[in-house]
């Protein structure tokens, strides 16, 4: 039994010095928008952007604001309204009469085999001019100059496609807790760095902000190919990468910001269609995801405190490099570093809601997104 306990301590540790490491190195290598000089007009392509909304009229205006507000030069915005049932497309044309950029589509009915959000987005695709296209959604801000910055930065690197990691609005204890934990298990599980490299499958695709060339976005098979996929964002990224074009990933921090869900529960309840879908809804990958969540970062605790000699000094050094890496993520997203020390108690929420989002969708028989029922058997056949 205790040469069980070294060899697993002994992993867990190896863990988190091998790929922990390499990733938080990795992390600190990639661009930060506000380091990249804006481009000039000159160096200005056509871009659109485009995005759906659903019942999003409490969200919508202020978003609006920053996006009438963006200093580019070439520029429109296509907004696609998403069968809503609240005052979301009276919004959106009230405020098209006065702003001659945007562009507002009416979706009535979802045809079958679509998703709404991907359908929404291929609507709004197929009524842009835009020589590069920005996905972004309905509830995100930015600031004036994000989009010079950005296509400043896809020249620089010779991208094809640019997703930024944008910062996220946290209010209170648990919310904090729970979304600083989300940066620390979306780096170590996606390594952003890595998906600028080539020869590297890692892909990312991040829904407030995917910037990529029309051209790359069409030979890739456009959202047609993601008509049935809930992570269409990240899947994106995927399809992008396996296309053979060079994606790239920067740090926004405020340049854009978004309040993804308000309140602990509502973040838990937000996530429900999301984290089994991420999985491709095999219970395989959500065992064995919950085992590394907790077996990585919880009981290493446990270790420290009630295990000798090894298993101690293991353990201490995967809480020592976890706790670096969450400070870190910390910083970027301009929280108190102390919040490191609660990572333990996030991965016991993020394997909680990754449990609940795997019971719901099978107890359902599907997920329910935006008023509307899709069955299991299509979500599956439709992962990407």
């Amino acid at each position: 039994m205790h040469l069980f306990g070294l060899v697993l301590f002994g992993f867990i540790a190896s863990f988190w010095i091998f790929h922990g490491l390499r990733v938080a190195y990795g992390a600190w290598q990639l661009p930060w928008i506000k380091e990249i000089a804006p481009a000039v007009d000159a160096d200005c392509p056509s871009v659109s952007i485009l995005f759906a909304a659903r019942d999003e009229e409490e969200k919508l205006p202020a978003a609006l604001e920053t996006l009438s507000a963006l200093d580019y030069p070439r520029l429109e915005i296509v907004a696609v309204d998403d069968r809503s049932q609240d005052s979301t497309g009276r919004v959106l044309d009230e405020f098209a009469r006065t702003h001659p950029r945007l562009h507002v589509v009416h979706v009535a009915q979802l045809p079958p085999g679509w998703l709404g959000k991907p359908h929404g987005l291929q609507k709004a695709y197929e009524a842009s001019t835009g020589e590069w296209l920005l996905f972004t959604d309905a509830d995100v801000r930015f600031s004036r100059d994000v989009l010079r910055r950005a296509i400043a930065l896809a020249k620089q690197r010779n991208l094809d496609h640019l997703t930024l990691l944008c910062d996220v609005e946290m209010v209170g204890f648990w919310e904090t807790v729970l979304l600083t934990f989300f940066g620390l298990a979306f780096y170590i599980a996606n390594d952003p760095y890595r998906a600028t490299n080539p020869k590297s499958q890692m892909y990312v695709g991040v829904g407030a902000f995917q910037l990529l060339k029309r051209s790359a976005y069409e030979a890739s098979g456009t959202h047609r190919r993601l008509a049935f996929e809930v992570v269409d964002d990240m899947k994106l990224g995927k399809i992008v990468k396996q296309s053979g074009f060079r994606s790239g990933v920067g740090i926004s921090q405020d340049a854009v910001v978004v309040r993804w869900h308000a309140g602990l529960g509502n973040i838990v309840r937000g996530v429900t269609k999301n984290f089994f879908a991420a999985l491709g809804y095999n219970l395989a990958f959500v065992a064995a995801a919950v085992a590394a969540l907790l077996l990585t970062n919880v009981l290493p605790i446990a270790g420290l405190f009630f295990g000798h000699d090894w298993i101690r000094v293991f353990s201490a050094i995967a809480i020592l490099i976890a706790v670096g890496f969450h400070a870190g993520v910390d910083v970027v997203t301009r929280t108190s570093p102390l919040y490191a020390l609660t990572y333990p108690l996030g991965a016991i929420f993020f394997a909680y809601m990754l449990l609940r989002s795997t019971v719901i969708t099978l107890k359902q028989g599907g997920i329910v997104w935006r008023d509307t029922f899709y069955p299991l058997d299509e979500l599956k056949r439709g992962v990407v």
